[in-house]
């Protein structure tokens, strides 16, 4: 029997009666024992753990089927906060959230993958900072971090894979850019794309329990819900789209977003580095003005793009059987015109039986949706079941 296995704390810890309060499934004593299995004895000790540890409170009373009313718990939503951070191609968004997951406030930089690890994780800790302040709260109420960056990421470790689309990614440990943290402090890394799914399938789209996730901006990246729950594929790989075979099948693969992406739409667009219409094209956003003010070609190239994606998603539409694709990321903010010409694309081409009931949408949380994910993501961590159990298992201030 290996160290970890004999250190594993059996699930009847602390922790398990977290995650179903936390989730909403069982909040009050005798929806937890009917949950859970438990005598009331056990039941009231787990609950003394966690009220003691201040990670729950008792949170009113709720109405019965008879009798006095029923006590119920939530989750300390204040009793600390997370940092949140969602790192795209060419824009940043950062923000800092309560326990929950809301939202508290959060900032943007047209900074991404491309200006280096050195350089983003920097301006994040910068921003962060300001951010805190302007909450009157400090590092010290600073209880996870969670990251989304464009590429392929082993989630148990937090260091990415290699190889990325910037060298200087590649094998990056993100804990060894944050600076100095407390030990304690919960860090959970995933694809940009991953974290999009979370906060959409979990907080937007929780009828759909199979769903084709895409983020586009300057680059693509696709994830795929099953079950309910993101899939990572054995080495944090999964999702990556390719580009349609054009010609022969002895082809390699190309990424996706080589052929199809706002990278590309960046460079038919361009004109020996000259603004277009006072827009200087260099992230998604500016591509999103530009088609907002009319621009035909900016509009022609953005559906060309859609389209080719479309083509891209329709195969794995016909693999894994979706009952919806969410389009998120800075393009999706081009409207109607690039979503429909996904939508065509992939009803055009994809399996008879594949399509039937599919819906093809824009993401529901907006560009808020990256920060909100990277939030639920260090959120499961901090309280992952057997992590709560072994911390309300050992008394403060001993070893």
């Amino acid at each position: 029997m290996t160290e970890l296995v004999q250190q594993r704390i059996p699930q009847t810890g602390s922790g398990v009666v977290l995650d179903l309060i936390r989730s909403g499934a069982a909040t009050t004593r005798s929806g937890l024992i009917e949950h859970l299995g438990w005598s009331r004895v056990t039941l009231a000790k787990r609950l003394d753990e966690l009220l003691e540890a201040g990670l729950i409170l008792r949170a009113g009373q709720v109405d019965s089927s008879g009798g006095r009313p029923a006590s119920s718990f939530a989750l300390a939503k204040d009793a600390g906060l997370l940092l949140a951070m969602d790192i795209g191609s060419s824009h940043t968004r950062v923000g800092v959230t309560d326990l929950i997951s809301t939202v508290l406030c959060e900032d943007e930089a047209d900074i991404g993958l491309f200006d280096g690890p050195d350089d983003i994780f920097s301006w994040a800790m910068q921003v962060f900072e300001h951010l805190l302040r302007s909450v009157d709260r400090s590092f010290e109420d600073v209880r996870g971090i969670g990251i989304g960056v464009p590429g392929p990421v082993d989630a148990s470790s937090g260091t990415l894979g290699s190889p990325q689309l910037d060298p200087r990614w590649d094998d990056v440990r993100v804990r060894d850019h944050l600076g100095v943290l407390p030990a304690d402090i919960v860090v959970s890394v995933d694809r940009d794309a991953n974290i999009l799914a979370i906060g959409e399938s979990r907080l937007a789209w929780p009828e759909h329990r199979d769903l084709v996730v895409v983020k586009a901006g300057i680059g693509v990246g696709c994830a795929l819900v099953l079950d309910g729950r993101v899939y990572r594929g054995g080495r944090g790989g999964a999702g990556q789209l390719s580009a349609p075979l054009r010609t022969g099948l002895s082809e390699p693969l190309r990424r996706l977003e080589t052929v199809a992406s706002g990278g590309t739409v960046r460079e038919s667009l361009a004109r020996d580095g000259q603004d277009r219409d006072g827009v200087r094209v260099r992230t998604s956003a500016d591509i999103v003005r530009l088609v907002e003010r009319g621009d035909a070609e900016a509009i022609a190239a953005v559906e060309a793009v859609g389209e080719v994606i479309g083509f891209a998603i329709a195969d794995v539409v016909g693999l894994i059987n979706p009952t919806a694709v969410v389009v998120g990321g800075n393009l999706a903010e081009a409207g109607d015109r690039f979503i429909a010409a996904i939508r065509q694309a992939v009803f055009r081409a994809s399996h008879a039986f594949a399509r039937q009931g599919l819906v093809v949408e824009r993401a529901r949380l907006g560009m808020r949706a990256g920060v909100r994910g990277a939030s639920l993501l260090v959120q499961d961590a901090l309280f992952d079941p057997e992590r709560i159990s072994a911390l309300t298992r050992t008394p403060i201030g001993r070893s």
